[in-house]
């Protein structure tokens, strides 16, 4: 019995780097057809949505039924409980992937980005990418080191996105009140992907430390 119940915690493991996985391929082509203005690159970023949220449903059943039927105690439900809350947010980062390459469609044939903030959304594309890969790398091998590399991506983003807010509040822009629109929320669903990837990393630093004051302050 006990065999079988670390199976089922291996599988819980193998799900999250899965959905985490098809979150990374979706801000690719997000990011990517944002930039590009890609409109084909969008809609399979639109289509593919609906799997990832089947596949973070599926885990949430997963674990509930592990909960029910193991009654997993001490670090055995951490993993378990925590699972449900890193799908949550692998789910939600998918979602935003996917509201950006709403944008992309929305505006298309038009390019959804300002042309004054073209360089700055695509350094906040790449560090999203960036963070998308670190962070399933993180969820597969348990490396802190990349916890700490997930937190240094979001302050660039952080300070991105800042720069997009000035700009646009600036006396020098001459954008539309639609590219005024698109850039702000694009940078925040920019910055709020990046947030969403820390939020896990720090779940699983307290999973392999058991400290969750730890996870919050680590540097």
């Amino acid at each position: 019995m006990r065999e079988v119940f670390h199976q089922s915690l291996e599988e819980v493991q193998a799900r999250l780097v899965e959905i985490a996985e098809l979150v990374t391929t979706a801000i690719e082509k997000a990011t990517t057809a944002f930039g590009t203005s890609d409109v084909t690159l969008a809609e399979e970023v639109i289509e593919a949505d609906s799997t990832i949220d089947d596949k973070a449903l599926a885990l949430d059943e997963l674990a509930i039924e592990i909960l029910a039927r193991q009654q997993p105690v001490a670090r055995d439900l951490r993993i378990v409980v925590m699972s449900l809350r890193v799908s949550a947010s692998l789910e939600r980062m998918g979602d935003i992937a996917e509201h950006i390459a709403q944008l992309t469609r929305m505006r298309f044939p038009e390019r959804a980005i300002p042309k004054g903030l073209r360089s700055t959304f695509t350094k906040m594309g790449r560090l999203d990418v960036e963070l998308a890969h670190a962070l399933t790398e993180l969820l597969r091998t348990q490396n802190l080191d990349l916890a700490d590399q997930i937190r240094n991506a979001d302050d660039d983003v952080d300070e991105l996105h800042i720069a997009v807010f000035e700009k646009v509040l600036s006396d020098s822009w001459q954008g539309e009140a639609g590219a005024t629109v698109d850039a702000t929320l694009a940078s925040r669903y920019h910055e709020r992907f990046a947030d969403h990837a820390v939020s896990v990393a720090k779940k699983v630093v307290y999973l392999a430390t058991g400290d969750w004051t730890e996870a919050i302050t680590q540097p």
